[in-house]
Order: structure tokens, then sequence, then C-alpha cells
């Protein structure tokens, strides 16, 4: 069950990469890649290309949420299925945040949003109460 739950974590440590790859499409699309100075590039996107700076940048801050729980998870020996099933939920919630943030549905992007927090404090909420 331990090797479930950090699959997730890896799928998780993926996603933020996965995330650039739009981004670093609209900075190409935007004059060119801007290898010397990025960030600024990024801070000048406008649409889709700040939309997918975006969700790259929340890919990051979710997975210290994320991974803060599993490893909770693990050293207090409270993974079961339950917690593999919030894991995946986080997991699918995710990649859904991602394309919502992509196509700008943004309503359904918040709920996402929560879905996928509300998994992974689930996670830690139950290793602490266990």
């Amino acid at each position: 069950m331990v090797s479930s739950l950090l699959i997730t974590l890896f799928i998780a440590m993926l996603l933020p990469f996965l995330a650039k790859a739009p981004l670093a499409a609209a900075m190409q699309k935007a004059g060119g890649y801007d290898n010397n100075n990025p960030r600024a590039q990024q801070a000048a996107l406008t649409g889709f290309g700040q939309r997918a700076n975006a969700a790259h940048y929340n890919s990051f801050e979710a997975l210290l949420i994320y991974a803060c729980a599993v490893f909770s998870a693990v050293g207090l020996n409270a993974v079961d299925e339950t917690a593999i099933t919030l894991a995946w939920l986080f997991i699918a919630s995710r990649i859904a945040y991602l394309l919502c943030y992509w196509l700008d549905y943004a309503s359904a992007r918040s709920a996402v949003w929560l879905i996928g927090m509300v998994a992974a404090f689930a996670i830690m909420a139950r290793a602490v109460l266990m």
C-alpha cells in the first residue's frame, strides 16, 4: 500500500514539469523563450500564457502540501485504502485543475482545486488522528 501512495507522490512531482510545457510554448510564441530572464518574460504574458504560468507555479505550491500529507501518512503508518483513494482523488483533481486553468474554466478550476486540497488535508488529518 505504501508503494501505491508513493506512486501518487511521484506523479504529483511530475505535474509541475508537465505544466511547464504549455508555459514554454506560450513563451516561445511571445517572441521566443527568454532563457536569460524567463521570469520577467513570464510576468509579461497575458491570456493563455498568464494562465499557464499560474498553473505551473500552483503545481509546486500544491506539491508541498501533498508531500507533507503523504510523508505523514507513511511515517505514522496510516496508509490504507482510504488514504490511497484520497491520493488518487488528489492526482485526478490536479490534472483537472491544470486543464481548467489552461482552458480558462475559472469556476471549475476553483472547485477541483478545493477537492484536491480537501483530499490532501484529509490524508494528513487521518494520519494524525488514527
